[in-house]
């Protein structure tokens, strides 16, 4: 049977200590180093080559983060970030770094074991306590992305185009907004325009992908 070879990095010895004595006890894991500061992780996965490095967020030089960084870019070892931050900026962070996993030291026994073996897998795992809120700021992202797909345009032009991607007509929009034909015509050029697209078919695509009908404002 393979074993999974890991590093341990905190900066507390008791917290390594009680982590070796548990990982090492299971037959399919190895702890082949361990490392109280980022450089030092860094130097142990050059010297020792393990599959999986489970890395505190904060060490004494610096940011696990940071060393996430440098390892997953360097060296052909997973990370999974075991700490006691629920941070949710510190969780993004540590994705956006190359983190396959993010647990809290909180979590039972067999919860841990089963993350290094995912994360020893090729798989990504997300502490349950986090997972929603992780979601959560996601979709805040998107919609925050998808609202400065607009920022451009005025209410009337906003409106204009989502009845764009609605299907509809300029004559259909111009009886439904109680403008001419020829005003909704000047507002669609302006949309085209101003957000650099060639026809209405683009307009609508473009609408609708940034999920216009969030942030359109009411007729």
């Amino acid at each position: 049977m393979k074993r999974l070879r890991l590093l341990l990095v905190d900066d507390h010895e008791v917290v390594r200590l009680g982590l070796r004595s548990l990982l090492n006890d299971e037959p399919d894991m190895e702890v082949v180093a361990e490392a109280g500061t980022a450089a030092e992780a860094v130097r142990l996965c050059r010297q020792f080559e393990p599959d999986v490095a489970l890395l505190d967020v904060r060490l004494p030089d610096g940011s696990g983060i940071d060393a996430c960084r440098i390892i997953r870019r360097s060296f052909p070892c997973q990370v999974l970030m075991l700490t006691s931050y629920a941070d949710d900026d510190l969780v993004m962070d540590a994705i956006n770094s190359g983190a396959a996993g993010y647990v809290l030291k909180q979590i039972s026994v067999d919860e841990l074991l089963r993350a290094i073996r995912a994360v020893g897998a090729g798989d990504a795992v997300l502490d349950p306590q986090i997972t929603v809120r992780v979601l959560k700021r996601v979709r805040q992202l998107e919609r925050s992305s998808s609202a400065s797909a607009f920022h451009e345009l005025s209410e009337r032009e906003m409106q204009v185009l989502l009845l764009v991607a609605q299907g509809k007509s300029n004559a259909e929009i111009g009886k439904e907004l109680h403008l001419s034909p020829t005003t909704v015509r000047n507002h669609v050029s302006a949309i085209l325009s101003k957000l650099g697209l060639s026809n209405r078919i683009e307009a609508a695509i473009y609408a609708v992908r940034n999920h216009i009908e969030m942030f359109a404002p009411p007729d």
